[in-house]
């Protein structure tokens, strides 16, 4: 792989690298000293625009306290991003994959979402969010109260993350019409979810969209599509959600510029912010709200 191409295996390490330095409470300075390299190439790392050998990533982890289980998966990771050939998708298979997508997330300047039968995640409730996590308890995961609500606690971190964040992001939800038909947890629940996407609807930086039922020619009809764009800093990510296991990510131009396009055709067809306004206070109104 040529030195200093930004893949989404070396942007993932980059910012799992810098949120265990922010999380130890480590300067760049700090982490230099300890693996005897300078401060310019722990930039380079977090940026993606450079590797660790081994040996480096190692000790930079035991600098970092990290432990044993988020250890061995940045070393993997390490692996997978020196090895990673051109043109190849990616699809993370390493545990606590969402974690590195939220990463992302965090980094996008503008961030694009498209669902067909559910909310997306940083627009949905908090009661939804709950919902949504408790379906999926004895399914996904072995029955625990205890990891439903550590998958609670960070869905609603990451929410913050994006949406509360100091530099406003740019993002965009477009959801199909059935994903707020769709009861989830109770009436009452879905009653919720939309009195906040209304909610959303009305900050400046977040546009929601309804899809409508009856629309044609949809190109993502059936799918889940995230589009990621950091502003020119990096190259730009689209990535492909699944129901079970870990989604695909396209980072290649000839991949992420019909997904981009796709992404932009459904808002075009979709009810424009003023009549996904109406439509969604008329679904209250059905609900009894």
């Amino acid at each position: 792989m040529p030195a200093g191409r930004q893949t989404v295996e070396r942007r993932q390490l980059g910012l799992m690298l810098r949120r265990f330095r922010d999380r130890a409470g480590k300067t760049q300075q700090q982490a230099a000293q300890a693996i005897g390299r300078n401060t310019a190439r722990i930039s380079q790392v977090e940026t993606a625009k450079g590797s660790f050998s081994p040996e480096e990533l190692n000790a930079l982890l035991g600098f970092y306290e990290v432990n044993a289980t988020e250890r061995q998966t940045v070393l993997d990771l390490g692996v997978q991003a020196r090895k990673r050939q051109r043109g190849h998708i990616y699809t993370d298979q390493l545990p606590l994959a969402f974690e590195r997508l939220a990463d992302l997330q965090a980094d996008a300047k503008s961030i694009g979402f498209y669902e067909a039968g559910v909310v997306p995640g940083l627009a949905q409730s908090a009661d939804y969010v709950r919902a949504v996590i408790e379906s999926g308890d004895g399914v996904w995961w072995e029955s625990s109260e205890d990891e439903v609500g550590k998958r609670v606690a960070f869905r609603l971190e990451q929410q913050r993350r994006v949406l509360e964040a100091g530099d406003p992001k740019d993002v965009s939800f477009v959801l199909a019409e059935a994903a707020v038909d769709q009861p989830v947890g109770s009436i009452s629940v879905l009653r919720g979810q939309i009195l906040h996407l209304l909610q959303l609807g009305e900050r400046p930086n977040v546009m929601v969209q309804v899809l409508p039922n009856n629309v044609r020619n949809n190109p993502l009809l059936g799918g889940g599509l995230i589009t990621l764009d950091f502003g020119g800093a990096a190259p730009q990510i689209a990535f492909v959600s699944v129901i079970y296991g870990s989604g695909i990510y396209h980072d290649q131009e000839e991949d992420t510029g019909p997904m981009f396009r796709a992404f932009e055709r459904v808002q075009d067809l979709a009810l424009d912010v003023e009549q996904t306004r109406n439509l969604l206070i008329d679904k209250l109104k059905e609900l009894g709200q």
